[in-house]
């Protein structure tokens, strides 16, 4: 359930934390945006993630473990998990990701990780065969890209005007 922004502003930051951690698993990045509070509207707080960013690599590795395959069902039941059940929701082709994803992971040691809202199955996995040329430093980056696109469509569904 999204927080209004006015509650949002005013509660307790330990009652915020798992909202922001649900749109973004990187410890610096949520303390940023509670140390930012108040915020005047919306789009500030989406500001302010953005100031948080670039991602560290070390904070990409760990926040990539908090996302499940594209393809696969999350495993949990919490916001998180459903959120990216409803990002996913344009994945119909799981057997080639299936495969895809085996052959990202052999290469870089961790998931794919994609903002995938809104987005084709088909591309989604034409953007992983694409990736698969990246150096791991690089991909590293792309990733912490991605963590960022995803960290705002998910701000704008936990924080509400």
């Amino acid at each position: 359930m999204p927080l209004a922004l006015a509650e949002f502003n005013s509660a307790d930051a330990a009652e915020v934390r798992p909202a922001l951690t649900a749109c973004l698993a990187v410890p610096r990045w949520v303390d940023a945006l509670l140390a930012g509070r108040p915020y005047a509207h919306v789009d500030a707080v989406l500001a302010a993630s953005e100031a948080a960013t670039p991602l560290r690599r070390d904070e990409v590795l760990a926040a990539i473990a908090a996302h499940p395959r594209i393809g696969e069902k999350p495993k949990g039941t919490g916001v998180d998990a459903s959120w990216s059940k409803s990002e996913q929701s344009g994945v119909d082709n799981a057997a080639e990701f299936a495969a895809a994803n085996a052959e990202y992971e052999r290469r870089f040691g961790h998931v794919f990780l994609v903002c995938a809202g809104g987005r084709s199955g088909a591309e989604l996995l034409a953007n992983l065969r694409s990736r698969l040329a990246n150096d791991p430093e690089t991909e590293l980056d792309v990733a912490g890209a991605e963590l960022a696109k995803i960290a705002g469509l998910r701000l704008r569904k936990a924080v509400s005007a």
